[in-house]
């Protein structure tokens, strides 16, 4: 009997030091640049291999109600990207939208683009997408027709794929890289379809949170200010996100690493795409004239946990300060209204110019929240 116990507690002990063997060459492996940044973006991940984003009717619109063609950024990257008319807008033109030729190519002569650029009315939502994956991926289309099918016949969507993610060039997605895409995006939207700032909201997703923030906080330096910022399920940065996310909520990354912070800073440090969506939103916050920003997140959102949203509220709101606040000092004084089952939200108006509110969601997860 003692024998046999022991060769149990040895069996045990290889697999336990076999286990983190494995863990241990899995973060070397994970702190190399290239596999580092594919784990990140997950951009080669798609889930809709039978269906062609050349053909979104495949997803469930109808016929020519979206248009896909490519942006270009100023490093020479061909985006790939749909514009999505609004559904009451479409209806009155139904007969000639199905009669439009369908090459992408074509767009910029394309009666949708005349909708989108002629009307004075015309609002567009640029939609920054998370990671893995395309434009037409998982619940995204969910959201456009959320966006695109409300009582209005004026609010147009733009979401577009950064490099290296489905029919857009560019193979080695980066912070640096994403963010120019965006920017070119945005570009686009204000200097080829003609829409003022004004017009225009900027929504991110996940991973899209930091891209739409960093975008933001590029046109606010040089004076362009946009109708609102909505950030859905928002990080404060990846080394931070990383202490408690899991691979398809399986397999952890730092978070085993808690007993011995020397190891967790180790690996922080050789992150090479941090997005610091926390400081950047402070700045953007700071030197805006006129904010309009929306956190939403869930509590049941297993992968970016929605306490990541209160970091991000109580940065932004310190971008409203001079001296600066802390964690209980604005929650102390921000406004509060309890919605029972549905969740809370939190508001701060820094005098009428700067507001901004926090929705979170008890139920929702990360994809049902548009």
């Amino acid at each position: 009997m003692i024998h046999g116990h022991s060769i149990n507690i040895k069996k045990v002990y290889w697999a336990l030091v076999a286990g983190g063997a494995l863990y241990f060459i899995f973060l070397g492996l994970l702190s190399q640049p290239w596999i580092q940044r594919h784990a990140l973006y997950a951009h080669k991940l798609h889930s809709a291999w039978w269906q062609d984003p050349n053909t979104p009717e495949q997803f469930g619109f109808a016929k020519n109600q979206v248009s896909p063609f490519n942006l270009s950024t100023p490093d020479g990257k061909t985006l790939y990207a749909w514009h999505i008319l609004p559904l009451g807008l479409y209806a009155k033109h139904q007969a000639a939208l199905i009669k439009k030729p369908e090459e992408h190519a074509q767009y910029s002569s394309s009666l949708p683009f005349k909708l989108l650029k002629e009307n004075a009315q015309s609002r567009l939502v640029i939609n920054f997408h998370g990671n893995a994956g395309h434009v037409g991926q998982g619940w995204r289309t969910d959201t456009y027709r959320a966006l695109s099918s409300g009582s209005t016949e004026d609010i147009h969507v733009l979401t577009f794929d950064y490099r290296g993610f489905g029919r857009s060039s560019g193979s080695n997605p980066t912070e640096e890289g994403l963010i120019t895409d965006g920017i070119a995006a945005v570009t686009w939207a204000l200097k080829i379809a003609g829409i003022p700032p004004e017009r225009i909201v900027l929504l991110g997703q996940s991973l899209g949170t930091a891209v739409a923030t960093a975008v933001a906080e590029h046109f606010v330096a040089s004076k362009i200010e946009f109708s609102g910022v909505v950030l859905v399920a928002g990080f404060t940065d990846i080394p931070s996100l990383l202490l408690t996310y899991s691979i398809a909520g399986i397999i952890p990354i730092l978070s085993p690493l808690r007993p011995y912070p020397v190891l967790q800073k180790w690996f922080s440090r050789r992150i090479y795409d941090t997005w610091d969506t926390a400081t950047r939103l402070r700045h953007f916050v700071r030197i805006s004239h006129r904010v309009r920003l929306y956190l939403i997140h869930a509590t049941n959102d297993f992968d970016v946990p929605w306490r990541h949203s209160d970091t991000l509220f109580h940065a932004a709101v310190n971008g409203t300060s001079d001296e600066g606040l802390s964690a209980q000092e604005i929650d102390a004084l921000k406004v509060n209204h309890q919605l029972g089952a549905a969740g809370w939200t939190n508001t701060w108006d820094a005098g009428g110019q700067k507001i901004i509110r926090q929705e979170i969601l008890r139920h929702g997860g990360q994809y049902f929240l548009a």
